[in-house]
């Protein structure tokens, strides 16, 4: 299982122009490695669910996969 940095850069190299609801929760990630972990106050699978539920403009084949790959990881 990666990383959720390894996982936010690649959602970043992928998605050019990020959603200004999803922003945050993605800066966040990059500095996330588990899944178990916590951000600040915040868990690291709430800031992950977060980013899934503000990240609807992001799509296309690399989109489902990373979306897929960090709801496994959540879930």
């Amino acid at each position: 299982m990666r990383k959720i940095y390894e996982i936010a850069a690649d959602i970043g190299y992928n998605w050019k122009n990020v959603s200004p609801y999803a922003k945050p929760y993605l800066e966040a990630m990059y500095s996330l490695e588990n899944i178990n972990e916590n951000y600040f106050l915040d868990s690291a699978r709430s800031v992950v669910l977060y980013f899934l539920a503000n990240a609807q403009g992001f799509r296309g084949e690399e989109a489902r996969r990373l979306k897929a790959e960090l709801k496994a990881m959540a879930s």
